[in-house]
């Protein structure tokens, strides 16, 4: 423990091969916390001779975890679950400093973490071939095998449930993973590898921090057989690019500019309380599923419009380590002056001010990068702050009274992952979800993911699906077997 009472990671260095090791040609940094602007700890900022290393050590892990029977590696997979359950909260407590999102939520990631390799070490018999029949005289079959080693390239506003759940299914799958941590926040990720790292054969589980460099050379590895990414859209096209080199598969869960719709029939007490939860004010926006554009019918806007003004007090800033508190910082500097940038850019293109739009007034806040949650109203899809993503806590309101050209500015933006819709008309609520560009679509309900559910994207919000059964079959390849018996 350390002053702030953090369980830290007690290395700095690269985790592979099921060793610690010291980077090369990389440097030890310090990390921050986003809320007090505290040193909390240090990290290896890596280099692509770590890449090397890391993946000559998770090649040899392959080959013993693939020979693994399923059923063992799934009772592995079992205890690695129970490990984090177990030290979840202080894990939560890592992230809540490190990322600056408030520790009840990170309780949650955590939890999520240890569902998803519990869930998935239950689908280690489901990776199933078929057989093709040919006649009496020929068997024909195929077979689900590994890809061999796996790199996942995770984003900041979920550290620790990104880096834990997304090694899950290309374990259970019998790869070898590589997991890249957000440089931002990548303190817990460090931590799990010293509370799992044992608990699988050597090089099965490798976490390597740092950059850009690193990230690069993971995706243009020769012997990296898959690259995913959980990022903004600009760094999974350079991903996909880099991959193409090598032609390697990607998994690309990207940004998104979401839309709710508020029907007229809808209850507006509802749709206010879908409207504030949507935007997952809770980490300030920094979610690629948050509903940030709300379409409200005129009928409802202005009873919507009263509602979201008092509920969004519930919502306000505050130290992430305190469990009461109910929205924490944005991860860096970065992020908190490009969401500042397009509070301004709001205002110039005329959108009104519904609340927010400044820093917080508590003193006990002023080094860290907190922002009020931000409503803006009469905004039209033209705007920056309709049709760009910010990943930070700035909400949209437009009003609209004809569905066809709704369903126009809906779907014109380059972004297609989530989408949500109220309305007690089943079947508006059907042809509205059939329109709508959006690969995971809610009615009545906002923000939730399903376990076993496929979360993904259409358009540039990414490739693939996670979460489900595909996420476990998108890391095995197929094998045909064509047997002529003599």
């Amino acid at each position: 423990m350390n002053d702030l009472g953090l369980a830290l990671p007690t290395r700095e260095g690269q985790f592979y091969g099921g060793g610690w090791h010291d980077t090369l040609g990389g440097t030890i940094v310090e990390t921050r916390s986003p809320s007090t602007g505290e040193v909390i700890g240090k990290f290896a900022f890596g280099s692509a001779a770590d890449v090397d290393e890391a993946v000559l050590a998770a090649r040899a892990g392959f080959k013993i975890w693939a020979a693994t029977a399923p059923l063992e590696r799934a009772r592995i997979m079992r205890e690695v679950s129970r490990i984090i359950a177990k030290h979840g909260r202080e894990l939560a407590l890592i992230d809540a400093a490190d990322g600056g999102n408030p520790v009840a939520e990170m309780s949650r990631d955590a939890a999520n973490a240890a569902a998803q390799w519990q869930f998935f070490a239950g689908l280690v018999t489901e990776m199933k071939g078929d057989s093709i029949p040919m006649g009496p005289d020929v068997v024909n079959f195929s077979t689900r095998q590994p890809f061999g080693v796996v790199a996942r390239i995770v984003a900041f506003n979920h550290p620790f449930m990104f880096t834990a759940a997304k090694a899950a299914a290309p374990i259970a799958a019998g790869n070898a993973v590589i997991m890249k941590p957000p440089e931002q926040a990548p303190l817990s990720a460090l931590r799990l590898a010293e509370l799992i790292g044992g608990l699988l054969p050597d090089g099965v589980f490798n976490v390597l921090t740092g950059g850009a460099e690193v990230g690069q050379a993971l995706s243009t590895h020769v012997d990296v057989n898959v690259v995913t990414l959980i990022g903004s859209v600009p760094t999974g096209r350079a991903v996909m690019k880099s991959a193409s080199d090598t032609l390697k598969p990607v998994l690309l869960e990207l940004g998104g500019k979401n839309a709710l719709i508020g029907f007229p029939d809808a209850d507006p007490e509802e749709v206010a309380d879908g409207v504030v939860a949507g935007m997952n004010f809770i980490w300030c926006g920094q979610s690629c599923g948050s509903t940030s554009r709300a379409f409200l019918h005129a009928d409802i806007h202005d009873a919507v419009l009263e509602r979201v003004a008092e509920k969004i007090k519930r919502h306000k800033p505050g130290l992430p380590t305190d469990p009461d508190t109910t929205m924490g910082a944005l991860v860096s500097q970065a992020q908190y002056d490009k969401t500042l940038s397009y509070i301004e850019i709001a205002k110039k293109e005329g959108a009104k001010l519904l609340c927010g739009g400044k820093r917080p007034d508590d003193p006990a806040l002023e080094n860290g990068f907190f922002i009020e949650p931000t409503v803006f109203h009469g905004v039209e899809q033209s705007m920056r702050i309709a049709s760009e993503e910010v990943f930070g806590p700035i909400l949209s309101i437009l009003k609209w009274s004809d569905w066809e050209s709704m369903m126009e500015d809906v779907n014109s933006v380059e972004y297609g992952l989530t989408c949500s819709i109220w309305t007690n008309d089943l079947n508006m609520a059907h042809r509205t979800a059939s329109r709508a560009q959006s690969g995971f679509i809610w009615i009545n309900e906002v923000s939730k993911h399903f376990l076993g559910t496929p979360f993904g994207g259409f358009k540039q919000s990414g490739i693939g699906r996670e979460e489900c059964l595909s996420e476990l079959l998108s890391f095995t390849q197929e094998k045909n077997v064509h047997i002529r018996m003599k």
